[in-house]
């Protein structure tokens, strides 16, 4: 095994062999991603904050190098040396360099005046996919159960634009403290029901007469059994793919 193939196998996960020094590696990115972030959830910056910043970036700068390096295992072998130019524009590649880029002074003096710096930060956030392993699973489990997930998505879209059209339609009260209507436009109709459908209920904007009511009680109900439909299908597929997990783990 080459120094490469060793490499692949621990930032990957690839290997049982070299399952203890995966492990640690995930664990000390995953710390680089948390502190990365700590700095994000203040308004006044301190000196600290900076080393919060370099010590992340550099183990980022590390793992991208580290990842293109071994491009072609993580990438079809058929691509041969071609997967070094493909690997930098795939889609946790270039959540990588985005990690990386609003660490560099240069960068951060271009985007002084417009404040995006923070946001671009936050995306660090999704590499959290790579290292967790449980996090991982559930992503599996929905690129399998896609098609099926899609269809209870499409069908509680459906559900809430019906809803939001019949509201829409049936609440004619007026507000007494502004005056306007309850439902002044449809978008404040299909905000309220996907509030409803997810039961979520802010009570900003809820419906004052009889029919609404009913209509209200009727779509909170129903909303319960639309909501409740993909949970069980991840929870179902999270269990399935742990247990296949195990049995390729025991072999």
């Amino acid at each position: 095994m080459n120094i490469r193939q060793k490499i692949y196998n621990i930032i990957e996960l690839n290997d049982k062999n070299e399952l203890t020094l995966s492990r640690i590696y995930d664990s000390i990115m995953l710390m680089a991603i948390i502190l990365s972030i700590v700095p994000l959830m203040f308004r006044q910056q301190s000196e600290l904050f900076l080393y919060f910043d370099i010590i992340p970036c550099s183990l980022f700068i590390i793992d991208y190098i580290l990842r293109w390096i071994t491009a072609d295992y993580h990438i079809s072998k058929k691509h041969g040396k071609l997967a070094f130019v493909i690997y930098p524009f795939t889609f946790m590649a270039i959540i990588d360099l985005l990690s990386i880029l609003p660490s560099f002074n240069i960068l951060k003096n271009l985007f002084k005046t417009v404040r995006i710096i923070r946001f671009i930060k936050i995306i660090r956030l999704v590499k959290i996919i790579r290292y967790f392993e449980p996090l991982q699973t559930i992503i599996n489990v929905i690129k399998k159960q896609k098609v099926i997930l899609m269809t209870v998505f499409g069908l509680a879209l459906f559900y809430v634009f019906i809803t939001a059209l019949i509201m829409f339609n049936a609440e004619q009260q007026i507000d007494p403290t502004d005056g306007e209507y309850i439902f002044n436009n449809f978008f404040d109709a299909f905000y309220w029901a996907s509030c409803t459908l997810t039961t979520v209920g802010y009570g900003d904007i809820c419906p004052i007469s009889a029919i609404g009511k009913a209509i209200s009680i009727i779509s909170s109900i129903v909303g319960i059994a639309i909501i409740a439909l993909p949970s069980g299908i991840i929870t179902a597929g999270y269990m399935e793919e742990i247990k296949s997990n195990k049995t390729v783990q025991n072999y």
